[in-house]
Parts: C-alpha cells; structure tokens; sequence
C-alpha cells in the first residue's frame, strides 16, 4: 500500500511537489485513496475468528443480559396520607380551578365540573373516596412552600380531577420494595391500595388504579 505521506509528505521529509497545492496530506486525493483502500480491505480469517471468539465470551453461557423492573409513580398528599399512584394514568398537573357544582348531583364524591383549557372534566374527592380523615392541624410538608394542586389521571378514555394538598412528583421503587398494608388502614382505604413502600420516612400507600378507576364510574354515575 502506497504510503507516500510517511516519506516525502508531510509526515515525511515534504519534498512532495502536491504539497505547494494542497498543503496537507489529508487534502490530497491520493491521500484519500489510501484510507478508502485501508477502510475497504478484505478481512483476514484469523482477524474474523478472534472476535468470533471475543464476543462468544463475553456474551456465552455464563453472562446473560437482564432488566430491573420497577414501579414508576406520582406521589402526592392527601390530609395526612401519603400516596402513590401509577404514572402512567396521570395526564397533567394543574393549579387549583374554581368547582362548578352539578344540581342534584354533587355529593362528598362528586364534587363538580372543572374548566380545563376549555374542557369541562369531573372533579372528585379522592380525600371522601379513600374515608381519609381530615384534619385542621400542621401537617409537616416535604418543601418549606407547599402549594396545593390539582391532577388529571386519565385510564381507557375516563378522565378524573383530583385536588392534592401537596405534589411530590416522580418516584421510582423496585417491586420487592412493595410492602402489605398495614392493618391500622381504615377498611376503605385498605381496599384500595396494593400495599405500601417506606419513603423517606412515611408509609407510603401504593393506589390500585383499576380499582379506583372502576368505583368512581360506579359511583359517581350510580
């Protein structure tokens, strides 16, 4: 192979007459030639045979390529409760919107219609759904500023809005960190939830959105 940069181009002693044209070897076509012929040579047997032989290492019985699965979620407050439920049903967050109460409707559950971009959505109070008890007391917040919040979860077309005394946001947890609910859960509150992970201190509860999903059809429509 020709290697004429290495003895009179540049890495050479320059006495290449191209050089008063092209300045570097690199700009020369011959040059460029040379990378295209180095580029495009046939493989040599042995060369295809030791990574061959590379990767059926690297890659052979005693190495197998896993996943961690993990449960990705949005946590929030209600009264004193912390929970979680599955990112995957939440479509956004929004501050809080005046209620518009429906006449003969409304209830504890039901609380109204809210105006999102100019779409009317059901509001419901998860905090009466849940039978969490409310409090008039402090409740220590995470973030020195808490502002209240409401959610927009959305599951197979049915769309809910929630107001949340206060918003975490994203967590991940490994599905062994998932623990039996406690039994010191209210009946209500313990039917709905999957089990709970320890979080920074809390008892977490994990939602069971099917299930949340599919009672407030019932009872919201009942």
């Amino acid at each position: 192979m020709n290697n004429c940069y290495h003895l009179i181009g540049i890495a050479g002693d320059r006495t290449c007459p191209e050089l008063a044209n092209f300045i570097h070897c690199r700009n020369c076509p011959v040059y460029s030639n040379i990378g295209r012929q180095l580029l495009e040579r046939p493989i040599s047997a042995n060369y295809r045979h030791e990574w061959s032989e590379l990767f059926s290492e690297k890659w052979g019985k005693s190495d197998t390529l896993t996943t961690t699965e993990t449960l990705t979620v949005v946590i929030f407050r209600l009264q004193r409760e912390w929970l979680a439920l599955s990112v995957g049903v939440f479509r956004e967050t929004i501050s809080p919107k005046s209620i518009h109460t429906l006449p003969h409707r409304s209830n504890q559950i039901l609380r109204g219609l809210v105006n999102i971009r100019g779409e009317l959505q059901l509001c419901v109070s998860l905090t009466h759904l849940l039978n969490l008890a409310t409090t008039d007391t402090s409740v220590t917040a995470l973030s020195p500023v808490v502002y209240p919040r409401m959610v927009v979860v959305e599951k197979a077309g049915s769309v809910w809005v929630f107001p949340v005394d206060e918003l975490y946001g994203v967590q991940r947890f490994y599905p062994h960190e998932l623990r039996d609910t406690p039994n010191s859960l209210t009946a209500t509150n313990h039917s709905f939830t999957r089990g709970f992970f320890y979080w920074q201190g809390n008892s977490l509860g994990y939602l069971d959105e099917e299930l949340l999903f599919t009672t407030l059809d019932k009872k919201v429509w009942r």
